[in-house]
C-alpha cells in the first residue's frame, strides 16, 4: 500500500502506482492507495480559501482505477482524525484496519499529530507490527512535487497542453448543464452552461479553448468559453459556456466531461453582438483546422 493525496493522478503518480502493482502481483498481495478527502487543508486552516485540486474525488476514484490498483480507500478527513497520534495512525489505521504487509512511501513523508511520525519510525513500528516499508527515493518524491506545481500553473495560465503532456492525458472539468439566457442560441451558436459542483476543482484561466465534449451517449469537438461575458455584462460572474459542434440535443441536467485540449485566445470585449459573431465563427474555423490536423475527431 501507499499513502498520499495523489491529485491529478500524473505521470509521477503513475510511476508510483505501477511499483506498487508490480510488488503486489510479485508477492501474491493485493494493491492499496490509502488518500483522505476532506483535503487536509480544508480542516485544519478554513480561513486559507481557495484549495485549488486538479481532481475531483469523482474524478480521482476514476483515474485510480485505471491503474490497476485493487483497492481505495478514502478516509474522512477531521481534526479530531488529525489528532491521532503517529504510534495510533500506524497501528489503528495501516495495520488494523488495513492489514499492510508492505507500504511503499516517500523518503520525506511525515504523518500523525503535528505531523510529528517520521519514515524512520515508520519503519521501527513496521518492524513491531510485521510490515516492511520501501521508501521512495528522493529524486522521485521531488519529480512528482515539480510535476503537481508544474501542471497547476500551467492550467491557471491557460497552458492546457502542457498541462495534459503532464498529466498523460486532457485535463478535465466535469458540470452539470444548465440553463443560461440563451443568448449564444439568438447568434447561431448555442452554448451549453456547465455548473461545476466541487467549488475546489482547479479552473484553467479565463479564455477561449478547443475541446473534446463527452456526454452519456455522445463525444463531440467543441469550443468553450471560460469568462464574465464582458460583451453582456460589466461585473459578469464566472461563467462556463461550451459551443459543442454539429450537435442540437438536448442536454438539460445531464453531466458531461469537457476535455481542454488547446487554448484559442484570451477573453475580449466586443463593440457589438456582430462583433462577437464575427470572432466566434473565427474561432469555429480554427479549431476545426486544429481538430482536422490533429486527427481530434468525434
Amino acid at each position: 500500500m501507499t499513502i498520499g493525496a495523489f491529485d491529478g493522478v500524473h505521470l509521477g503518480h503513475r510511476k508510483l502506482l505501477t511499483r506498487i502493482v508490480e510488488i503486489a502481483s510479485q508477492n501474491n498481495l493485493e494493491s492499496l492507495v490509502l488518500t483522505f478527502f476532506p483535503h487536509p487543508r480544508m480542516v485544519l486552516s478554513p480561513e486559507e480559501h481557495g484549495v485549488e485540486l486538479l481532481s475531483t474525488t469523482t474524478e480521482k476514484i476514476a483515474l485510480l482505477s485505471d491503474t490497476g490498483i485493487d483497492h481505495l480507500v478514502i478516509h474522512p478527513f477531521s481534526r479530531d482524525f488529525s489528532s491521532m497520534t503517529a504510534e495510533e495512525f500506524v497501528r489503528k489505521v495501516i495495520s488494523e484496519k488495513l492489514h499492510a504487509s508492505q507500504l511503499v512511501i516517500g523518503y520525506d513523508h511525515r504523518f500523525g499529530n503535528q505531523r510529528e511520525g517520521s519514515i524512520g519510525e515508520l519503519k521501527r513500528y513496521g518492524h513491531d507490527l510485521g510490515f516492511t516499508v520501501e521508501e521512495i527515493p528522493k529524486q522521485d518524491v521531488d519529480d512528482m512535487a515539480v510535476s503537481s506545481s508544474r501542471i497547476r500553473t500551467a492550467i491557471k495560465e491557460g497552458r492546457v497542453e502542457e498541462a495534459g503532456q503532464l498529466l498523460d492525458r486532457p485535463y478535465e472539468l466535469s458540470g452539470i448543464v444548465v440553463r443560461g439566457n440563451q443568448i449564444g442560441r439568438t447568434i447561431g451558436f448555442p452554448t451549453a452552461n456547465i455548473r461545476i459542483p466541487e467549488s475546489y476543482k482547479l479552473l484553467p484561466a479565463e479564455g477561449v479553448y478547443m475541446v473534446s465534449v463527452h456526454g452519456m451517449d455522445f463525444v463531440r469537438n467543441g469550443i468553450m468559453s471560460i469568462g464574465r461575458r464582458p460583451t453582456l455584462e460589466t461585473h459578469g460572474k464566472l461563467a462556463l459556456e461550451v459551443h459543442i459542434l454539429d450537435f442540437d440535443g438536448d442536454i438539460y441536467g445531464s453531466t458531461i466531461q469537457v476535455r481542454l485540449l488547446g487554448r484559442l485566445r484570451e477573453n475580449m470585449r466586443f463593440n457589438s453582438m456582430e462583433d462577437l459573431k464575427s470572432q466566434i465563427e473565427a474561432d469555429r474555423i480554427q479549431a476545426l483546422r486544429y481538430f482536422a490536423r490533429t486527427g481530434t475527431h468525434e
